[in-house]
């Protein structure tokens, strides 16, 4: 699904961008001084701090926000010294500051999103945020009309990628996406950007903790032709759904609504393709590429 900012109708603002888009990429280019002083590429240093390369890729150059238990393992296996960890209150405070500066609706759903246990997200338009790459979400960005200042367009790339945090959470919630058969034939960003986002889909879709459909176009019925929504099950409360449209965010708390869209979407997953049918699907299209 679409994140909540790709549709805001409301002017942009200057505010968006602060002094913690700087605070980041001077700390990546510290991580990054440090990893080579110590002569590891960067898989080496994602192996020794149990995370990707592409985290550790899109830390140094200042698009991820380093959290404060990576700069932990960091800092360890760096031999920084404590250098590292001197940045953690910072980036901690930088953090809390990154998530006020949200309007209050986009914050609402942030929040459910990083506090859920189960995460069930029908898109019809995009590939759905948290599965986006760097490149595809900045080419989304900057497609938008109006048009976005440039800082605010880096701003929000790394917003959303900072969210997508949630897929590295252990215990690992439970995820589902299910995707428009067309979002795969569109290539957003161009041929190279369309392939590499192909690949991240396959990656994500590879994962225990990730079930991705593809619901085919040629399907002769389909229970939802409205438009995209997202089911969320926060830990400890009831599940609660969320829709937009032309702008407009809504979070639906009421019980008898959230069951038409959960029943709406089980509906859908019984008639999408199969997990393993659906990255044989994308892995058909890559090749044929």
């Amino acid at each position: 699904m679409n994140d909540l900012s790709d549709r805001e109708e409301q002017p942009e603002r200057p505010v968006e961008v602060d002094g913690t888009a700087y605070l980041f990429k001077a700390l990546g280019k510290i991580i990054k001084v440090l990893r080579e002083a110590a002569g590891l590429q960067q898989k080496e240093l994602a192996a020794r701090v149990h995370v990707g390369e592409d985290l550790v890729s899109s830390i140094e150059r200042g698009v991820r926000t380093p959290q404060p238990d990576f700069l932990e393992n960091a800092d360890r296996a760096l031999g920084a010294g404590g250098i590292l960890l001197a940045a953690i209150p910072d980036v901690r405070e930088a953090l809390k500051r990154a998530r006020t500066r949200h309007p209050d609706w986009f914050r609402k759903f942030a929040e459910a999103e990083a506090q859920s246990v189960a995460l069930h997200y029908y898109e019809v338009q995009a590939v759905p945020g948290l599965l986006q790459t760097e490149d595809y979400a900045r080419a989304v960005f900057r497609h938008r009309r109006p048009v976005l200042h440039e800082e605010i367009v880096e701003k929000r790339v790394a917003d959303r990628l900072d969210r997508q945090v949630i897929l590295e959470r252990w215990p690992a919630p439970t995820f589902s996406f299910v995707l428009e058969e067309s979002i795969l034939h569109r290539p957003t960003g161009g041929a190279a950007v369309h392939r590499a986002q192909l690949r991240r889909l396959l990656e994500v879709g590879s994962l225990r903790t990730v079930h991705l459909q593809v619901m085919p176009t040629n399907r002769e019925e389909h229970p939802c032709l409205d438009s995209s929504f997202t089911l969320l099950r926060p830990k400890g409360r009831n599940e609660v759904a969320y829709t937009e449209t032309y702008g407009h965010a809504n979070i639906i708390t009421d019980p008898e609504r959230v069951r038409i869209y959960s029943e709406r979407y089980g509906i859908i997953r019984a008639q999408a393709l199969t997990p393993h049918e659906s990255l044989a699907l994308i892995e058909k299209m890559l090749g044929e590429l």
